[in-house]
């Protein structure tokens, strides 16, 4: 009894960390748990990237009433468009981790002050 019990515990935190990744509130993730700053951070990208490989299978039924051409060239779209994001995402992540660095280190530089008032900089 007690092992069910627990299971449900745990099946309720972990879906209430899964609402509270979704509701897109302020986080302070230098506070707390490492594993569910990581889970937090990780849930919304899960989902984008996910919804973007469904994308591409409705991409390809719709397509593939026009031939095997269209079909071929949707693949390849579908393919240049991840390596897109790989190398978006892979971007982000150096620089969210550089920023994240500074702020840990309490050295904010003013360039960044101004980034965030003015993204076009």
């Amino acid at each position: 009894m007690t092992t069910n019990s627990s299971n449900q515990n745990r099946l309720a935190y972990y879906y209430q960390t899964l609402k509270q990744s979704l509701r897109g509130e302020q986080q302070d993730y230098t506070q707390g748990s490492i594993r569910k700053a990581v889970f937090l951070l990780a849930i919304p990208m899960i989902l984008e990237l996910s919804l973007e490989s469904v994308f591409a299978v409705v991409d390809m039924f719709f397509v593939g009433k026009l031939g095997q051409n269209a079909i071929a060239t949707v693949g390849l779209t579908e393919s240049v468009v991840t390596i897109i994001y790989s190398v978006a995402i892979g971007l982000s992540t150096a620089a969210t981790a550089v920023v994240a660095r500074r702020i840990g280190e309490k050295k904010i530089p003013k360039q960044l002050h101004m980034q965030v008032r003015n993204p076009s900089l």
